[in-house]
């Protein structure tokens, strides 16, 4: 139960009649009623409940499927889209918005089985509006709707999924996803192979351990389906079928197709000798050989990408954590080609008695079909992208942080200005004002004289590495106390010198 403690400041209006004076206590628009009722203290009249907003107290949580997050909680998180951010960066993307609302038409029909998981909202105003369900198809609308044939861009937001959450293992129903996308016409596989390069560089950088990143084409799969007798119109349920083989074992997949999917036990057959393959160039180089696959022009196409694909990220030097992984199918309708998918295989167990079971932590693919959708004359503009799956990320590092008893800085102040006596507020606060305007981070305790020793605990219980002390005598010599919070260590330095060595102390 969440209890509200005291206020420090409360203002009473007049009293109604038969009630006392009603104080509303609290700040920022968020307050805290409560009625002083007159006379007898038993229970408040139905009338006097029913002022008070209601039969029973408001419910005091998040929706299911979303969470708060604390400072600590909040500063790893800002860490961690730092780190996918900046690789973003480095590899010369671009940021755009999008709005969290989008027309209802614009994301039905994108996203396979998945639809069933958009958020609709009821009729505003003559527009049935969604919230966004990924950063994949607003993308494809915002380039079909200006009309804008290439462009490498990262986008880092919020989306909506009405799923069935596992807070433990990073799935919720409000989340954010980190998206890299290359869009344009290209040489083959040069801008896929990038893009896996970028999942190695962040999964390598943020050591959460050994990791593989499975890589298919749906041309491939199509291909797959195609010989083993599984007519086209079926091709995408069985696409969302096959995806489930990460889950469950190859039995359960297979009494899916036959029972649910329509398809005969002797196609679900030869599909299951396919979709259980997976290996590197050398299996590539075997289907290629096959009798059956080397025949269907599609999956030759897939298998010949594949191959080039390989080339590339050994160039890379990253082949060693790729599997080609024929059952990795990655359930939407919009993939066209490569898709990928990064999976981690074990965790640090240095902090944590067990494995953390997450699951995949990186996706995407080739999309080449999707930006046509929105184009009035069907104009395609091909694209590859990654989403980086950042709330499961977080859930590692965030149960790692907590068993390690590590203790994470929230804020990044650089100096808080002290006094050790009374009568010294506006000393404070010009010298405050000095590191404010010359963009040193400083803080200051909210009261006229602060006890020194509550002043530099604040230091320590914050982690803020250096104090500015500035007593009677300090100002009569025209200095500043300046003390390394850590060492303890102190030393005068002149006033006009201050910020010269604050700066040259903070130096990395």
């Amino acid at each position: 139960m969440l209890r509200l403690g005291p206020f420090a400041a409360a203002r009473c209006l007049p009293a109604g009649p038969r009630l006392g004076p009603l104080c509303l206590a609290g700040n920022r628009g968020s307050f805290a009623r409560s009625w002083l009722p007159v006379g007898d203290r038993g229970p408040l009249s139905r009338q006097v409940r029913a002022a008070a907003g209601g039969e029973r107290p408001p419910v005091l949580k998040t929706p299911k499927g979303t969470r708060d997050h604390a400072p600590a909680q909040a500063a790893l998180r800002e860490r961690l889209l730092s780190a996918v951010v900046s690789c973003f960066k480095r590899h010369g993307a671009a940021a755009i918005d999008t709005p969290v609302l989008e027309l209802r038409e614009t994301l039905v029909g994108k996203y396979g089985e998945g639809a069933k998981l958009i958020y609709e909202l009821k009729d505003q105003g003559g527009e049935l509006l969604a919230l966004r369900y990924d950063l994949t198809v607003p993308f494809a609308r915002y380039l079909a709707m200006n009309k804008i044939t290439k462009m490498k861009r990262y986008h880092v937001a919020k989306v909506y999924r009405r799923d069935n959450p596992a807070t433990t293992r990073g799935r919720y129903r409000e989340f954010y996803q980190c998206d890299f996308d290359i869009a344009g016409q290209f040489d083959p596989m040069i801008p896929d192979a990038e893009c896996l390069k970028i999942v190695h560089e962040i999964l390598s950088d943020l050591q959460l351990g050994d990791f593989v990143i499975k890589v298919n084409d749906r041309r491939i799969l199509n291909g797959v389906f195609a010989v083993c007798g599984v007519p086209e119109s079926q091709f995408i349920p069985a696409c969302c079928t096959v995806d489930k083989l990460d889950k469950v074992p190859w039995e359960e997949v297979r009494s899916e197709m036959v029972a649910e999917k329509g398809l005969s036990p002797e196609a679900a057959d030869r599909i299951g000798e396919y979709v259980q393959l997976h290996g590197g160039l050398d299996l590539i180089e075997q289907l290629l050989q096959d009798p059956k696959l080397s025949q269907n022009k599609v999956a030759k196409e897939g298998l010949g990408d594949m191959k080039l694909l390989f080339e590339y990220l050994t160039l890379f030097g990253i082949t060693g954590k790729i599997s080609f992984d024929l059952s990795l199918a990655r359930g939407l309708d919009y993939y066209t080609g490569v898709i990928f998918e990064a999976v981690l295989l074990q965790q640090d167990n240095k902090h944590l008695e067990e494995p953390l079971s997450i699951g995949s932590v990186a996706g995407g693919g080739r999309y080449d079909g999707l930006v046509g959708m929105f184009d009035a004359k069907g104009r395609k503009v091909p694209c590859v992208g990654v989403s980086i799956g950042i709330e499961r990320i977080f859930s590692i590092l965030e149960q790692r942080l907590e068993a390690s008893g590590e203790k994470l800085r929230t804020t990044e102040t650089q100096v808080l200005v002290a006094t050790p006596q009374k009568h010294l507020l506006a000393a404070r606060m010009k010298l405050i004002s000095e590191l404010w305007d010359a963009g040193i981070k400083a803080e200051m305790l909210y009261k006229k004289d602060p006890k020194l020793l509550k002043q530099l605990q604040y230091c320590e219980d914050t982690g803020i590495p250096l104090a500015a002390i500035v007593g009677e005598q300090e100002l009569a010599d025209g200095v500043v106390k300046l003390r390394d919070v850590a060492t303890r260590k102190e030393v005068d330095i002149p006033r006009e010198k201050l910020i010269d060595e604050i700066r040259r102390r903070l130096e990395p």
